[in-house]
C-alpha cells in the first residue's frame, strides 16, 4: 500500500467533516473520492498533503515515495511564459543534457586515465538521460500542453496574464510532467473542454503511479477509476469498481438499509403498542412484562433513516404554456471579435420537445451564441426568429443574471412579486436554503449555491424554452442527477452548452458541434455522437474534402454534415459512387503511408539498437570521435522518431 489514511477525524465548529475515516491506496491504483458539496472531499486531500491538520488520525506515505497535488485553483505566481513555467519541471533533464555536451568537449582534449574516467561518467549519465526520456523531453512538454488545450501560439503567454482556469491547466501540466508516485487531483476537468478531458483520461489510464481524484465528472470517473471512496455525513465507505458500479451498489445498499430501517421501525411500533396495552391491564404480572419489554426496547440500537430528504434539492420543470412546433430559427448568423472569427453563416432550427446540446472546444463561441440568442451580445449578421408562444428561461454559467447585492429572498421576490413569503421560502427550502440562509447576499455565497439559486429561478419561470450555459458547473453528482431527471421529464424545449459528457448522454436528443466556425448536427446522445464523429472525421481528413463538404451528404443516416457555409442539411442520402470511390482511394493512400511510416520507425529503432550495442563495446566507448558521432546520431534518431510516432498516431486514428 503506497498511501494509507487511518482513523481521520476533522471538525469545523459543530460540523463533523470526517469521523474515524480510513482507507488505503495501492501502487498504480486509480481511485475517486465522491460525496455531496461540503462533504469534505477537498478537505481530505488537504489533510493528506499537510495543508490542513486532522483533529485525530494519521496519514502514511510509503518510504521514498513522492506525492503531487492539484488544488481546484492551481494558482501560479511568476512572470514566466507558459512554456517556461512547465519546462522548469524538467530542468534536471536539461541540466543533464548540458553536462553531456560539456563532457563531450572535455573528452576531445583528454587522454589516458582521464579519458577513461570521463567516458565512464558520460556512459552512466547518458543512460540516466535516456531513462529520463531526455531525447524526447521537448516533445513530451509540447504534447502535454497541447493535450490540455494550449495552442503553440499561447506557449509564449505570460502566466501572470492568464485566467484562473488557464493557470490551473498550467499547474496540471507541471504536475503531470513531474510524475509523482501519487497524484492527488481536485476537480482536474473543471477548466478543460471535451477533447482535453478525453486526452487527460488516456494519460491517466497509462500513468504508472497511483491517482486519487475528486471529480463530479461521472464519464471521466467511469473510464479511469477502479475504486470509489464515498464520504457521506462524515463516514467513509469504499466500493470496488468505477462510478457506475458504485452507483449501483450504493442504490442496492440504500434499498437494503431502508428495508431494515422500516422493518425495525415496525417492530419498535409493535413493541410500544404491546407495552401500552400491558400497562392498560394494570395487573402486577402485566406491568412486569411491560417493564421487561421496555428494557429490551431500550437496548435496541436504532438504525438511522438511510435517506435524508433535506440533503437533496427538489427540482420540477414545468412549462406554463405549450409553445408552437417551431421554437427557434437561426439564419446566416455570424460573429467575430476582431480577427477572431467564432462562427459564420450559421443556419439551424429547433423544434418543440428537443433537448439540444451545443458542444465544441473552448473558445469556439458556444456561450457567445447563447448570449446572442438572449440579446446579451449582438451578432455581426444574421437573423434569429422565435416561434409562437415561446417563453425563454435562461441559466448563465457566470450567474450574471443574479444581483450580487440582493439577498436570496429578495432575488426571488423581485423577480416574481406575485409569490407570497411562504411560497418563496418553500422554493428556497427545496434548494436547501432554510432559516436565515435566505437572507444571505448573493455576493457571499459559493458558486454551487449560486447555481442552486439560478435553478430555483428557472423552475419558477415555468418557461417552455430553456437556454442553459454549463448548468452542471459547481453542482455535485447527486444534484446533477436530479437536474438530469428534471430535464428528461420536462415537456418543453432545451438548448444547452455543456462539457459534461455523462450529462449530455443522459439528456440530449440532438447534438450540435461547433467546429471550425461551423456546425455539425448529430441526431442522438453523446455515445451516438462519438460513433458517428469517427465516420465524419474519416472524410474531413482527406485533402480537398473539406472544401467540397457543401456538396457531399453525410455517409450515415440520422446525422447531418456541415456544408461550406456552416448551415445544417439533412443527411439521409448515401455517398455517391464517385465520392465512395474517392474515399476508398484516400483510405488506401493512408494505409500505404501508415505502412511506410511503420517501416521507417522500425529501421530507425533498429539503428538505435545497433548504436547502443556499439557504445557498449570497449573499442568504441574508448574512441572519443566515434562516441561523439554515435551520440549525435542517436539524438537525430530520437528527434526523427518523435516526429514519426506522432505521424503514425495520426494515421492510425
Amino acid at each position: 500500500m503506497i498511501l494509507s489514511c487511518h482513523d481521520l477525524c476533522k471538525s469545523f465548529g459543530t460540523d463533523d467533516i470526517l469521523v474515524h475515516a480510513s482507507f488505503g491506496i495501492e501502487e498504480h491504483e486509480k481511485a475517486a473520492i465522491v460525496g455531496i458539496n461540503g462533504a469534505g472531499k477537498s478537505t481530505l486531500l488537504k489533510i493528506i498533503v499537510g495543508e490542513e491538520k486532522a483533529d485525530n488520525g494519521e496519514v502514511t506515505l510509503s518510504k521514498d515515495k513522492t506525492i503531487g497535488y492539484l488544488a481546484q485553483q492551481g494558482m501560479l505566481h511568476s512572470h514566466k511564459t507558459i512554456y517556461e513555467e512547465v519546462r522548469e519541471v524538467k530542468e534536471s533533464v536539461f541540466e543533464m543534457e548540458c553536462t553531456l555536451r560539456s563532457l563531450e568537449l572535455e573528452m576531445k582534449e583528454a587522454s589516458g586515465a582521464e579519458l577513461d574516467s570521463l567516458m565512464e561518467e558520460y556512459h552512466h549519465l547518458n543512460t540516466d538521460f535516456e531513462n529520463a526520456n531526455g531525447y524526447a523531453v521537448e516533445s513530451e512538454i509540447t504534447g502535454v500542453l497541447k493535450g490540455l488545450g494550449f495552442s503553440e501560439d499561447e506557449f509564449g503567454f505570460s502566466t501572470d496574464t492568464l485566467s484562473g482556469g488557464q493557470k490551473t491547466r498550467v499547474a496540471l501540466a507541471r504536475l503531470l510532467l513531474e510524475m509523482p508516485d501519487v497524484l492527488l487531483l481536485d476537480e482536474p476537468t473543471n477548466h478543460l473542454d471535451i477533447n482535453a478531458i478525453s486526452w487527460l483520461e488516456n494519460y491517466l489510464l497509462n500513468y504508472k503511479g497511483a491517482v486519487l481524484i475528486v471529480s463530479h465528472d461521472r464519464y471521466f470517473l467511469n473510464r479511469i477509476v477502479t475504486k470509489v471512496i464515498e464520504i457521506d455525513r462524515g463516514k467513509m465507505t469504499t466500493f470496488q469498481g468505477n462510478y457506475s458500479d458504485y452507483s449501483f451498489k450504493k442504490e442496492e445498499m440504500r434499498r437494503a438499509a431502508l428495508k431494515a430501517y422500516l422493518h425495525q421501525q415496525a417492530q419498535i411500533k409493535h413493541q410500544e403498542e404491546v407495552i401500552t396495552k400491558l400497562r392498560q391491564f394494570n395487573r402486577e404480572k402485566s406491568i412486569r412484562r411491560a417493564e421487561s419489554r421496555e428494557k429490551q426496547l431500550a437496548r435496541i440500537q436504532v438504525l438511522d433513516k438511510p435517506v435524508d430528504e433535506d440533503t437533496q434539492i427538489h427540482l420540477t420543470l414545468e412549462p406554463r404554456i405549450e409553445s408552437g412546433r417551431d421554437v427557434m430559427k437561426i439564419e446566416h448568423l455570424a460573429k467575430a471579435f476582431g480577427d477572431n472569427e467564432l462562427f459564420s453563416d450559421l443556419t439551424f432550427d429547433i423544434r418543440r420537445g428537443e433537448r439540444v446540446a451545443l458542444i465544441g472546444d473552448n473558445g469556439t463561441g458556444k456561450s457567445t451564441l447563447l448570449k446572442i440568442i438572449m440579446g446579451i451580445e449582438e451578432a455581426d449578421s444574421g437573423k434569429i426568429t422565435l416561434g409562437s408562444r415561446v417563453n425563454i428561461g435562461y441559466y448563465d454559467q457566470e450567474h450574471q443574471v443574479l444581483h450580487a447585492q440582493k439577498n436570496l429572498f429578495d432575488e426571488l421576490q423581485d423577480e416574481y412579486p406575485e409569490l407570497d413569503n411562504t411560497k418563496i421560502r418553500n422554493t428556497l427550502a427545496a434548494f436547501l436554503f432554510t432559516g436565515d440562509d435566505v437572507f444571505k447576499l448573493i455576493s457571499e455565497i459559493s458558486g454551487g449555491e449560486r447555481g442552486r439559486v439560478s435553478l430555483a429561478k428557472l423552475m419558477l419561470s415555468r418557461a417552455n424554452f430553456l437556454i442553459l450555459d454549463e448548468p452542471t458547473n459547481h453542482l455535485d453528482i447527486f444534484s446533477k442527477e436530479i437536474l438530469e431527471s428534471a430535464l428528461c421529464d420536462y415537456t418543453g424545449t432545451v438548448l444547452y452548452v455543456s462539457h459534461d459528457r455523462y450529462f449530455i448522454n443522459q439528456t440530449a436528443t440532438r447534438i450540435l458541434e461547433l467546429k471550425d466556425t461551423r456546425l455539425i448536427n448529430y441526431i442522438g446522445n453523446y455515445d451516438y455522437y462519438l460513433e458517428k464523429r469517427e465516420t465524419l472525421q474519416a472524410l474531413s481528413r482527406e485533402e480537398g474534402l473539406k472544401e467540397k463538404s457543401a456538396a457531399r451528404p453525410s455517409p450515415f443516416s440520422g446525422a447531418a454534415a456541415e456544408n461550406s457555409s456552416g448551415s445544417i442539411e439533412n443527411s439521409d442520402s448515401r455517398v455517391s459512387w464517385e465520392k465512395s470511390k474517392e474515399l476508398k482511394a484516400a483510405q488506401a493512400r493512408r494505409r500505404n503511408e501508415l505502412k511506410k511510416t511503420e517501416t521507417e520507425i522500425s529501421a530507425l529503432e533498429e539503428e538505435d539498437r545497433r548504436i547502443d550495442d556499439d557504445l557498449s563495446r570497449e573499442e568504441v566507448f574508448t574512441n572519443l570521435e566515434q562516441v561523439t558521432a554515435l551520440s549525435r546520431r542517436k539524438e537525430e534518431i530520437q528527434e526523427q522518431l518523435a516526429v514519426l510516432y506522432d505521424r503514425w498516431e495520426e494515421l492510425a486514428e
